[in-house]
C-alpha cells in the first residue's frame, strides 16, 4: 500500500459493514495489536486503528498506532473520549444511525445532509469540552444510508467543510455504487475512483480506498486539475 502510494494505513480487526454483529474485545485486540507493533517496526508512515473499543484503541495506540478511527464517533464506548484525550492521537469521527447490525434498517433523515452536519456540530462540540482538538470528520458513506444519501453527501460534501476539519470520504466498492452501475464488487473500481475525485473535488482531504495504486493516481490528477485552476484564478 506504500509502494502503491498511500499516505496513511488504517487497521481494523471487526467489520462493522452493514448486518455484522460485535466481537468480543480479546479477540479483536489479538487481531490488530500484532500487526500495528510489525508495521511501526517497518514504516513511520501514520498508522490509524479502525475501532470502537476503549481497550483496542488504547493497546493499539501503545504499539504505535497514532490516528483513532472510530465508526461509532466515540458514542459506542464510553471510555473512548477519555483514551483519545490522554493520548493526544486525533479522531476521526464517522456518522452512523445506529450500530452496524441495524443501522440499514430503513434508515430516515429530514435532510440527511442537515441531520449529518447538525450531527457533527454535536460531536465536534462534545470532542473539544473534552480536550480533543484533533478531529477529522467522515459523513459515513454507506452507513445507515440509503443509495440517494450517499449520492447527495457526495454532491453536497464542500458543504461541510464550513465546520473547519478534514473531511474523511471511504466509498471503495461499497455496495451503492453496485447500485448504480450493476456491477458485482470486484468490478466497482470505476465507479469508485469517480465518487473519490468527486470527493476530492468537493473538498475531501483523506479518502479511504482498497485499490491504491490506481486511487492515488486518479486523486493526483483531480488534485493537479483543481490546483491548475486555481493558479489561473490568481
Amino acid at each position: 500500500m506504500i509502494e502503491g502510494g498511500a499516505d496513511m494505513i488504517d487497521i481494523g480487526g471487526e467489520s462493522t459493514r452493514p448486518g455484522t454483529q460485535d466481537i468480543p474485545v480479546e479477540i479483536e485486540l489479538r487481531r490488530v495489536v500484532p500487526v500495528v507493533e510489525q508495521l511501526r517496526r517497518h514504516t513511520d508512515v501514520p498508522l490509524s486503528i479502525d475501532t470502537r473499543k476503549s481497550m483496542v484503541a488504547e493497546a493499539a495506540i501503545r504499539a504505535g498506532a497514532d490516528i483513532i478511527n472510530d465508526v461509532s464517533a466515540l458514542r459506542h464506548d464510553a471510555e473512548m473520549v477519555h483514551v483519545a484525550a490522554s493520548s493526544g492521537a486525533p479522531v476521526v469521527l464517522m456518522h452512523m444511525l445506529g450500530t452496524p447490525a441495524t443501522m440499514q434498517c430503513n434508515p430516515h433523515y429530514d435532510n440527511v445532509v442537515a441531520n449529518v452536519y447538525s450531527f457533527f456540530q454535536e460531536r465536534i462540540e462534545f470532542c473539544r469540552a473534552c480536550g480533543i482538538e484533533q478531529i477529522v470528520i467522515d459523513p459515513g458513506i454507506g452507513f445507515a444510508k440509503l443509495v440517494q444519501h450517499n449520492l447527495l453527501l457526495l454532491a453536497r460534501l464542500k458543504h461541510f467543510t464550513q465546520l473547519g476539519y478534514p473531511i474523511l470520504v471511504g466509498t471503495s466498492r461499497k455496495s451503492f455504487i453496485g447500485h448504480v452501475t450493476g456491477l458485482a464488487v470486484n468490478e466497482r473500481l470505476p465507479g469508485s475512483l469517480a465518487s473519490a475525485v468527486i470527493a476530492v473535488a468537493n473538498g475531501a482531504s483523506i479518502i479511504r480506498a482498497h485499490d491504491v495504486p490506481e486511487t492515488r493516481a486518479a486523486i493526483d490528477m483531480a488534485i493537479a486539475i483543481i490546483e491548475a485552476e486555481k493558479e489561473y484564478d490568481a
